[in-house]
């Protein structure tokens, strides 16, 4: 059984001087291939130093909607540079929309949409961070497909309702599940992981944030996504093994991933 976790962060403190460990349970849980995000450029060198350490790490490069105050005149550029000068980049982002505390919003719709036309420019997938902004971003989605042409991605650590995952798989995207579809009180999470198509269902731990039942209080990690898998499997009324032969096959479409050993 091989799993593929679509969002690690494995670039923060909290895991330097234990990476061989991780990989070791990363490798022990089945995890065969993992996608690093990025929340600011600067943070590429550190990650392509990680994916030279592990082969099997493709990276994103992008800038995260909380951190749009940073956004200046060159980011766009300078993540399509980046973006452009290693191969193992297989998306943006994350980018996004984030409204939970946002006083800046206009100035995250700006960068969100410079970063949705470097990923058409250079034909990658985005990745899509989205906390209480679900309508103004199918606005803002709706209204780049029909002005500039629509972007494959990925509604990553999802925890819409029905209806928005309905307003966002209309749009083409993928939606992936983290450790928060396996919380107890995730009702309409836990919902709407049911109604996702097989072939655009993906999973994630989002580590090292919002560590899964039964890891709970502890620091997330690659090798929880099994977690995620198996409680997602649960809901679906599916195998463990069906739902990792489907998000892995959906993770290398999307990301244009090619594995050594193929599920």
């Amino acid at each position: 059984m091989q799993l593929i976790d679509t969002h690690v962060h494995i670039n923060f403190d909290v895991f330097q001087g234990n990476l061989d460990s991780l990989k070791q349970r990363w490798q022990e849980a089945g995890v065969v291939h993992l996608v690093h995000s990025c929340v600011k450029p600067n943070e590429f060198q550190g990650i392509q130093s990680l994916a030279n350490r592990f082969p099997e790490l493709s990276f994103a490069v992008g800038l995260h909607p909380l951190d749009v105050d940073e956004w200046q005149a060159d980011t766009a550029g300078q993540i399509k540079n980046l973006a452009a000068s290693d191969q193992r980049v297989v998306a943006i982002g994350e980018t996004g929309l984030d409204f939970y505390k946002a006083d800046n919003q206009s100035k995250q719709v700006l960068a969100l949409q410079a970063q949705l036309r470097v990923a058409k420019e250079l034909n990658k997938p985005v990745i899509i961070h989205c906390r209480e902004a679900a309508s103004k971003l199918k606005d803002v989605l709706t209204d780049f497909w029909a002005t500039e042409g629509s972007v494959n991605g990925v509604m990553h650590c999802w925890g819409g309702n029905e209806i928005e995952t309905r307003w966002f798989l209309d749009l083409g995207f993928y939606i992936s599940y983290s450790g928060i579809v396996t919380f107890k009180n995730a009702k309409q999470v836990q919902a709407a992981a049911k109604i996702v198509p097989s072939d655009r269902l993906l999973v994630e731990t989002d580590c090292p944030f919002l560590a899964p039942v039964p890891c709970r209080g502890k620091t997330n990690e690659p090798s929880y996504v099994l977690h995620v898998a198996q409680q997602v499997a649960n809901l679906r009324q599916a195998s463990i093994e069906t739902i990792a032969k489907q998000t892995t096959a959906n993770a290398c479409r999307l990301f244009n991933l090619k594995l050594e050993n193929k599920p």
